[in-house]
């Protein structure tokens, strides 16, 4: 005969796991990254010190309740976590920051599944272990992570999508439902308040953006990684119109003002990540296909108007994916309700194929997904290298006095200046004492360069001082060459000043190919083809 224990014992048992969740985090205060900074440290006891106190309140009822753990392991939370685990992994080996915080992510996670469970325990009596927190973690983590002196509120923005994903609910087809994107809502939030108090700095989200491209074919590797899940949840009909219509309306542009709307991609890596991984969550998604088509187009279209506008306000324009999507979430229900409406019918595409399986379905949508990445790539627009990562592109845009050139040129070169190219700095200072772009003082630029090495820096220095405005301009250095070649993915480590420069010529520098004339042994070939832009 089964002897059932009293279920206060079982209420005790259970809450062993959120104890040993606690008292991990607060392990985590020996790991030497964390000790060794005072603002770290302090972040972790606090955070362990506030869940062992709400902790000891629901221990202290436990006696009278009936606490259970029920395991749950749904495929759309682990999927995704094998997928977003495989994008830290790859792009952690090119970009240090990513291996640095590996152990910051490791004690958000152990945080989250405290926090859920404690959160759950104080409303029900029943928690459902899986791989939620998993996905949650990782998608906010790849967006917006706070810097090591403000990472308590790290901890602030996970607690808040699960308190949202708890309390902001409602009913959908006959059962209760989160409204929000548990990593979606606190991204945005966090957005909104970093935009509000222009405190960006704060975080590394600015650079998790611009440095996703490091990897070598990131684009290609984001697609493969994510096809098992686009196909097993039906999620591409999201993902193509968003894409798409993001990419048409890069192109329209190009057209129509000879430059690039994003400045340098036809759709930005780190949007492209939240195409994949950031809005295709299911469960705060719509149910018809028409509903999940205007679902991402409307994210493509309102990251045009978002990258717009928060260039037109000064604002960082990264933020132009994570704002719109809980306002999204919230019209989940009123798109699959116009889908189903008789004026919309007519455009379902469940009328093309109707016999299909929902399984030959997906595979028809992600095998058109496949053939139009594929003609994307080949046409230019997605890839390794963009013309818009080009000097040489801007270069020319700015003479003809194309829309926004001269300020995209001016943003190409102020990484390489800062990091100490005598050439872009010079360059930088001709473009503002010319009056073509709005920055600091030309002269600090020219004293920058002056100051490593660049002769014509020196002299431009003088003709400004002397009111002079005969601007002197000069071929790059060997060291220029390295930054130059970059066009937005990390160093190539090891190169020979004979591959740095036969690049550089490959690419139109024609002060390169002249250079490779004085390189032992070898000739001084012409460019191998047209300027590669």
């Amino acid at each position: 005969m089964a002897i059932r224990k009293p279920s206060g014992q079982r209420s005790s048992r259970a809450l062993r796991m959120p104890l040993a969740a606690i008292v991990a985090l607060a392990c985590f205060e020996l790991v030497p990254q964390i000790r060794s900074s005072a603002a770290l440290a302090g972040c972790f006891a606090s955070a362990s010190g506030v869940l062992l106190v709400w902790w000891a309140v629901i221990w202290a009822r436990a006696s009278a309740r009936d606490l259970q753990v029920d395991i749950v392991l749904r495929p759309e939370h682990y999927r995704q976590a094998v997928t977003q685990l495989a994008i830290y992994v790859f792009w952690g080996y090119y970009w240090a920051p990513i291996r640095d915080g590996a152990a910051l992510i490791a004690a958000q996670l152990v945080f989250a599944y405290a926090f859920d469970m404690l959160l759950t325990w104080s409303r029900r009596d029943s928690y459902r272990l899986g791989f939620g927190p998993w996905p949650i973690i990782f998608s906010i983590n790849l967006f917006i992570r706070f810097r090591d002196d403000w990472f308590a509120l790290q901890f602030v923005i996970i607690a808040a999508g699960f308190l949202a994903k708890e309390f902001l609910r409602w009913n959908k087809e006959g059962r209760s439902a989160h409204i929000f994107n548990p990593s979606s809502f606190p991204l945005a939030i966090a957005s909104l308040v970093l935009i509000a108090t222009q405190t960006t700095h704060l975080t590394w989200g600015e650079d998790l953006a611009n440095q996703l491209i490091a990897p070598p074919q990131i684009y290609l590797f984001l697609l493969l990684v994510s096809l098992p899940g686009q196909f097993a949840f039906r999620v591409t009909t999201m993902t193509l119109p968003a894409v798409l219509t993001t990419y048409l309306f890069s192109e329209a542009y190009l057209r129509a003002t000879g430059t690039y709307f994003f400045f340098d991609s036809n759709i930005p890596i780190a949007v492209f990540l939240g195409m994949h991984l950031l809005v295709t969550d299911p469960s705060t998604s719509p149910r018809t296909e028409l509903g999940r088509i205007l679902f991402g187009t409307f994210y493509g279209a309102t990251v045009v108007g978002l990258y717009a506008f928060l260039a037109w306000i000064g604002a960082p324009t990264f933020y132009d994916k994570l704002l719109q999507v809980p306002l999204m979430n919230l019209m989940v229900r009123a798109l699959d309700r116009g889908a189903q409406s008789p004026s919309l019918a007519w455009l379902s595409p469940e009328r093309l194929g109707a016999s299909l399986t929902p399984r030959m379905r997906s595979l028809a949508y992600v095998s058109l997904w496949v053939v139009i990445f594929s003609a994307m790539t080949a046409a230019g627009g997605l890839g390794d290298y963009h013309p818009g990562f080009s000097v040489k592109f801007w270069e020319q845009a700015c003479r003809e006095n194309r829309r926004d050139a001269c300020t995209n040129l001016a943003r190409l070169e102020s990484d390489p200046c800062r990091r100490n190219s005598g050439w872009a700095c010079n360059e930088l200072g001709i473009l503002v004492a010319t009056g073509r772009v709005e920055a600091m003082p030309a002269a600090e630029f020219f004293k920058h360069a002056c100051a490593v090495g660049f002769a014509a820096g020196c002299a431009n220095q003088q003709a400004l001082a002397s009111n002079a405005r005969d601007f002197r301009h000069e071929d790059p250095r060997l060291q220029d060459y390295s930054w130059i070649l970059r066009e937005g993915k990390a160093a190539r480590p090891n190169l020979t000043p004979f591959e740095i420069y036969t690049q550089a010529c490959d690419r139109g520098w024609m002060a390169a190919c002249r250079s490779l004339a004085g390189q032992p042994g070898r000739p001084a070939p012409g460019p191998a083809g047209p300027p590669r832009e």
